[in-house]
C-alpha cells in the first residue's frame, strides 16, 4: 500500500512538473530571436496550437489548447501577424495572439487612383481580395497612407478607407456644400474630374471655377480624363473618334456631370470643387510639361491648342 501511495504521489508530481514545464516554461529562455507567427482568418485553437508546435514554440500542442479553453481566449485568439520568440511560454504567447499587438504593414493608395488601379495595387501587395471593388467605391476610397494589419482583407481595408473619408469630410464642408444646394455625390464627381485634369491647388480651383460655370449655363464639361476613363488609355491624347463613344461619361457628348466620379480624388482636389474660384476663363489645357494654359474665348483655346498641343 505504501509502495502504491508512493507511485501515486511519484505520478501526480511528475504530471504537476509537466503541465508546469509545458505551460509555464519556455522552450528556450535565453533565446532572442524573433519569429513571425501567421493566423489565417477561420483557424481555431487547435490549428493555432499545431502551428505553434511545429514551428518549435511550445513543447505541447494540447498544453495551448487546454490553457486557452481554461482561461477564455480561444474564441479571441485574432488573425494577423505576431512577433513571437521561443523565450515566450504559453500564457504569454496567448496573451499576444489575443492582442491587437499585430505587425503592421503600410499601403499607399495615391490620389487619382481609380478602382482598377487600386484593386492592381492591393494584390500585388499580397492583400485578400475575396471579391472585386464595387462600383459604388469610386471616388470615396479616400487617397492616404494607411497602417493595415498583414491578415487584414478587402473588406477591412475598405473600411478604414471609407471612415478615413469621413473624417477628412467634416461637418464644417458637408454644411458648405448644403448651403450651394449641391450634394456629396455632386462635389467628388467634380473633384475627380479635377484631380484628372490639372496638378497644383490654384490651377484646380480656377478649374472648377469654370467646370462649375460651364454646368451653370448648360455648357458640355468637354473634360479630356472622361474619355480616357473610358478607354483606359494612359495617353491623355483623345481621338476623334474616341469623342463619339456613346456613354454618359462622355462629357463631350452629354451634359452636365457623369454619372459617378472617374477615380478617388484627393482633399486638395475636393476643396477646389467646394471652393472654386471665379475668372474670366472659359477653357483651359494642360501642357506635356503639365502647365495648365487658361483662355476667355474658344479663339484663344484653339490658339493655345494649336502652341501647346
Amino acid at each position: 500500500m505504501r509502495y502504491i501511495i508512493i507511485l501515486i504521489v511519484a505520478v501526480i508530481f511528475i504530471s504537476g512538473f509537466l503541465i508546469y514545464q509545458g505551460i509555464y516554461l519556455p522552450v528556450d529562455s535565453n533565446s532572442e530571436e524573433m519569429i513571425v507567427f501567421s493566423v489565417k482568418k477561420g483557424e481555431g485553437a487547435k490549428e493555432i496550437a499545431l502551428n505553434l508546435k511545429n514551428q518549435g514554440l511550445i513543447r505541447y500542442s494540447s498544453f495551448f489548447r487546454a490553457y486557452v479553453l481554461v482561461c477564455d481566449q480561444a474564441d479571441k485568439l485574432k488573425a494577423g501577424e505576431y512577433g513571437l520568440s521561443f523565450s515566450m511560454n504559453i500564457p504569454e504567447i496567448a496573451d499576444k495572439l489575443t492582442s491587437k499587438d499585430r505587425i503592421k504593414r503600410m499601403i499607399t493608395i495615391i490620389e487619382g487612383w481609380n478602382l482598377k488601379d487600386i484593386e492592381k495595387y492591393l494584390k500585388e501587395q499580397g492583400i485578400n481580395m475575396e471579391e472585386n471593388l464595387t462600383p459604388d467605391l469610386e471616388g470615396y476610397l479616400s487617397p492616404d497612407t494607411y497602417e493595415i494589419s498583414p491578415g487584414d482583407g478587402i473588406n477591412e481595408i475598405i473600411k478604414i478607407m471609407l471612415d478615413n473619408f469621413e473624417k477628412k469630410i467634416t461637418p464644417e464642408l458637408k454644411e458648405e456644400i448644403q448651403s450651394q444646394e449641391k450634394t456629396i455625390s455632386q462635389i467628388i464627381i467634380l473633384a475627380s474630374l479635377i484631380e484628372k485634369e490639372v496638378r497644383t491647388t490654384e490651377d484646380k480651383k480656377i478649374v472648377s471655377g469654370i467646370l462649375w460655370k460651364r454646368i451653370k449655363v448648360d455648357m458640355p464639361l468637354q473634360v479630356d480624363a472622361t474619355i480616357t476613363y473610358l478607354t483606359g488609355k494612359k495617353s491623355t491624347e483623345i481621338l476623334k473618334e474616341e469623342l463619339e463613344i456613346n456613354s454618359p461619361y462622355n462629357t463631350y457628348k452629354y451634359k452636365g456631370l457623369p454619372p459617378g466620379p472617374i477615380c478617388n480624388p484627393g482633399l486638395n482636389s475636393i476643396l477646389a470643387a467646394i471652393y472654386p474660384q471665379e475668372s474670366e476663363y472659359w477653357f483651359y489645357l494642360s501642357t506635356p510639361a503639365g502647365e495648365t494654359i487658361f483662355s476667355k474665348t474658344l479663339k484663344e483655346h484653339n490658339e493655345a491648342k494649336t502652341k501647346y498641343l
